[in-house]
């Protein structure tokens, strides 16, 4: 087998590698998301075969969490007022520990899928005098509550994980990034190397 054959058949190679490895993971991690609330929701402990054996039904999980928020969200958008919820909210506030881990997964799903969106503000921080600057979030304008009128919060968002950072710093060192908070993010957590398709290259910068 000559070289040329070679060096074409790696090329296709390593080609097939960044085509499927990147869907192939997406995929799993789908599905082992989904797998995993249709296992756990499934009710194969009550369900009941011919011979008495837990029956596993593939789906019904899945459908029953669907149901479940559905009728959550009717609930508490025509029963639960807000004078209800918020003395519900107080009550589960006064629980140790629960109200922490509320109190932060509410906001955190609310920062994505609420009517105010918390992660839409992406900023370019200046961490220090060496110019070494940080791409974050604005998540607070206005910290004068605890006694910090020129500062803001910024989470910053690690690459390659779903955990970040949460930094006060001063408003002057904070820019407004030109670019959606969807592409801002996956700069961030691909480690730079995907956000920029859809952008104009700036033809005076060239690394």
């Amino acid at each position: 087998m000559s070289n040329r054959t070679l060096k074409l058949l790696l090329n296709y190679l390593i080609k097939g590698i960044l085509f499927l490895v990147p869907l192939a993971g997406a995929l799993l991690l789908i599905f082992w998301i989904v797998a995993t609330i249709d296992s756990a929701l499934n009710l194969s402990w009550l369900i009941r075969d011919d011979m008495g054996k837990p029956l596993y039904i593939p789906g019904l999980g899945i459908v029953i969490m669907v149901i479940i928020l559905i009728f959550a969200g009717i609930v508490v958008t025509n029963f639960i007022t807000e004078p209800i919820y918020n003395r519900l909210y107080k009550l589960l506030n006064r629980v140790p520990l629960f109200n922490t881990l509320y109190s932060s997964i509410k906001d955190f799903t609310e920062a994505f899928v609420g009517d105010e969106k918390k992660f839409n503000e992406p900023v370019l921080v200046v961490v220090n005098e060496t110019g070494l600057r940080k791409i974050g979030f604005l998540t607070q304008h206005d910290l004068r509550k605890i006694n910090l009128p020129e500062d803001v919060i910024v989470y910053f968002p690690y690459s390659y994980s779903f955990a970040g950072q949460v930094v006060v710093v001063n408003a002057k060192h904070v820019t407004p990034l030109n670019m959606s908070a969807t592409d801002a993010m996956k700069l961030v957590v691909s480690g730079g190397v995907s956000g920029l398709e859809h952008g104009e290259e700036d033809p005076a910068i060239h690394i």
